[in-house]
């Protein structure tokens, strides 16, 4: 549910601020297929950039793009910001565009059954008013939601144009995002990403887990046979 204020003329005295809430109170659309997902590509791409300064990656939170109006916003399933003021992002539990002073420079979308026709419409026709340098589609299916894979755009003019794709023998299908200088490829329904200056996989985010819980097994056997042998001393 969206909280929202009266307009400030009709009130005496101090005008009420307005209220931006951190959540419009619905479950995430088609939540048991998406969240899967998004709870991999965001960790995965946070963990990329966690070293860039003035870099936020998050998704499925709020974007609100008209000051004093809490019903004009859009959730973006990822985004990535550049060169922003993440504390303030943070503050505000948002983003709020008049306040950050730029729109995310990448966005990508999940596709899902409620949500397809949307994202190849309204919403990709607002991300381009909103100045959102590149958006990107990816379709877990094949192309049941969008038609294809994957798509990649970058905003020229106001509008956004596609970016070329290529298809591998074995089924992959990928593109280059300038902005992310990563690929991001379609791999037998997976999205992953790839690293072309260093040649490397990005480890996606079961992958990471894997490798602390592995190196924290590591570190808990190694204590122990330290223990032994101090004991043997």
């Amino acid at each position: 549910m969206t909280t929202q204020t009266a307009p400030a003329e009709i009130w005496a005295g101090e005008p009420v601020a307005v209220v931006y809430p951190e959540t419009d109170g619905e479950p995430l659309p088609d939540g048991e297929t998406q969240a899967p997902l998004y709870q991999e590509i965001v960790p995965t791409l946070a963990q990329h950039f966690r070293d860039r300064p003035r870099t936020r990656v998050n998704g499925n939170t709020l974007l609100y793009y008209e000051e004093g109006n809490p019903r004009c916003r859009i959730s973006p399933d990822c985004y990535v910001a550049f060169d922003v003021d993440v504390a303030l992002i943070e503050a505000h539990n948002n983003y709020r565009l008049w306040a950050v002073g730029k729109a995310p420079d990448f966005v990508l979308e999940i596709g899902s059954a409620s949500t397809a026709d949307n994202d190849i419409g309204g919403k990709r026709a607002l991300y381009a008013a909103l100045g959102v340098g590149e958006y990107w589609r990816y379709d877990p299916t094949g192309g049941s939601f969008y038609g294809e894979p994957l798509a990649g755009e970058y905003r020229f003019e106001g509008r956004y144009l596609r970016y070329p794709l290529h298809r591998e023998s074995d089924g992959m299908v990928w593109g280059h995002s300038p902005a992310l200088s990563l690929d991001l490829c379609w791999i037998d329904g997976r999205l992953r990403f790839y690293h072309p200056a260093t040649q490397r996989w990005l480890p996606n985010f079961t992958e990471t887990t894997d490798l602390l819980a592995a190196a924290q097994a590591r570190i808990v056997r190694l204590e122990a046979e330290l223990r032994r042998r101090d004991a043997a001393n």
